[in-house]
């Protein structure tokens, strides 16, 4: 039995839906998540839009707190959501946010020095001394996908699409990814297409309206979540 590194229990997360000074109007995004993720696995997280799965790796990366339940993790794990460009500040340059995402991420200065260079050449940016704010949308994604992808967290969260970047970035990260979710890294894979978390993922967890709605062999979990798409 694979070693249990993070376990949800009865967690519900509440927003509002508007942003007015005294507006008390809370709904809930997440009302009752529960279940457990396996170092070294591959989970997917199968629901349709607007069920909740940003929410939820969200809570997963540490990047907001659960309002409702716990969330227990092992301890000193790093967790990394994908291309969340965490920490990044505009003023200081593609260099200076290496660290200071490996930093927030977790990781101390020895492990980003020495994955630096492998950084920068899987993100193919030319001028790391630039500051951020005269790089492009493109290159800000391929800086802030090749962070998360060559600092190996121990738990790295994956939001729906693969792809960042122009064509060619894309179809490298892609491959990537596929590279990475099969490996013996943890991964949480979030996707509203049964295929791909069929193909990739060995376990699922199906939310629906805020609640698991059905967790087991992936395989099962999306023929059960596309019977219920279908009617």
């Amino acid at each position: 039995m694979k070693d249990k590194i993070i376990e949800l229990k009865n967690v519900g997360v509440f927003y509002s839906p508007f942003k007015r000074l005294f507006n008390r109007t809370k709904k809930q995004a997440l009302k009752d998540i529960s279940f457990s993720l396996f170092r070294g696995e591959t989970l997917g997280v199968l629901g349709r839009n607007g069920a909740g799965k940003s929410t939820l790796l969200k809570l997963l990366a540490g990047v907001i707190e659960p309002d409702t339940g716990q969330i227990l993790k092992a301890n000193d794990l790093t967790v990394s959501l994908l291309a969340l460009q965490a920490g990044f500040d505009n003023e200081l340059s593609g260099r200076d946010n290496i660290y200071l995402s490996g930093l927030l991420l977790g990781f101390d200065e020895k492990t980003v020095k020495e994955e630096f260079n492998s950084i920068i050449e899987f993100a193919e940016i030319e001028d790391i001394e630039l500051p951020l704010k005269a790089y492009s949308t493109g290159m800000r994604a391929r800086l802030g996908f090749s962070i998360a992808y060559k600092l190996q967290p121990d738990v790295l969260l994956i939001d729906e699409v693969l792809g960042v970047g122009d064509a060619h970035f894309k179809e490298k990260s892609i491959n990537a990814m596929k590279s990475k979710l099969r490996s013996e890294q943890t991964v949480v894979l979030v996707s509203h297409h049964g295929p791909t978390i069929q193909n990739l993922c060995k376990r699922a967890v199906w939310i629906e309206n805020g609640v698991v709605h059905m967790e087991g062999n992936a395989q099962q979990v999306v023929k059960a979540y596309e019977d219920y798409i279908k009617g």
